[in-house]
């Protein structure tokens, strides 16, 4: 039984842990849990028959044997860093924690542990992953999104975009992934996540759309180099309990912690 603390109990993280709870009892055990709110902790816990313990991140680090990052960004570099103290492996959700701190790859590879990162809503990374193994010249990234799927982003505010009253297709954002994860940083973990399979945050360019007409986050990738062009696109519905999150990112973390779990590796 591989003994797992999950830090946030979001939308992703609520999923995670049930699926941890029910699908894989009997691979897996979900010992702790840390959420910053500790008032939707304890309602969250209230839906789980089989109750974690609440508990600090040092001391679910402490406890487990896997930690699953699901709550943002910002505590994704302290978190890994911890990990890597204890010889804890991490599955780590929120992709754009890593930018601007790359330094954390290399600090796994002379460690023991273990880092897993979902593809999340994007398809098509096992290509890109063979790709790199030559030469990867041009790496694309257009992202379309219904308004809801964008409110609260600091770049609108910045930007003084209202999103609401948008009435036709339009380009909100254009730039590099490293930009990108910056002005939208919990909207567009796939550009990071892309970019870091690819050429990196600087060289990845990053394109977001938006329009009242789209019903679902799109997520078009395009990839040149040596082996030749990647074009994929993937249309993905909103989750039913958060339109910022495409449905297939919660699945995709479900699949790459099932993998973790399993003696069978599919795809590159």
């Amino acid at each position: 039984m591989l003994k797992i603390g999950l830090i946030g109990c979001g939308t992703i993280g609520s999923e995670i842990a049930r699926a941890i709870t029910d699908r894989f009892s009997q691979e897996a055990e979900l010992v702790a849990l840390c959420e910053i709110d500790e008032q939707k902790a304890k309602d969250f816990l209230d839906t789980l028959v089989k109750k974690p313990e609440l508990l600090s991140m040092d001391e679910l680090i402490q406890k487990s044997e896997l930690v699953v990052e699901a709550a943002g960004g910002e505590v994704v570099a302290e978190l890994v860093k911890k990990c890597l103290d204890k010889e804890v492996d991490v599955m780590a959700i929120s992709i754009g924690g890593f930018i601007g701190h790359e330094e954390l790859f290399e600090m796994v590879e002379k460690s023991k542990s273990r880092l897993y990162l979902p593809s999340g809503a994007l398809c098509g990374l096992d290509a890109v992953k063979a790709a790199k193994i030559s030469n990867i010249t041009r790496a694309e990234l257009i992202t379309r999104k219904p308004p809801k799927g964008l409110k609260g982003a600091p770049y609108l505010e910045k930007q003084n975009i209202d999103i609401d009253n948008i009435e036709k297709e339009t380009v909100i954002f254009e730039g590099s992934a490293k930009e990108a994860i910056k002005a939208f940083p919990k909207n567009i973990n796939v550009s990071a996540l892309l970019s870091l399979t690819s050429i990196g945050a600087d060289e990845t360019k990053v394109k977001i759309l938006s329009s009242p007409e789209f019903t679902r986050n799109s997520h078009q990738m395009i990839i040149e180099g040596d082996f030749g062009h990647i074009e994929t696109l993937s249309e993905n519905k909103p989750s039913p309990n958060n339109p910022k999150t495409s449905y297939l990112a919660v699945l995709s973390c479900i699949a790459c912690l099932k993998q973790i779990l399993s003696r069978v590796k599919l795809g590159t």
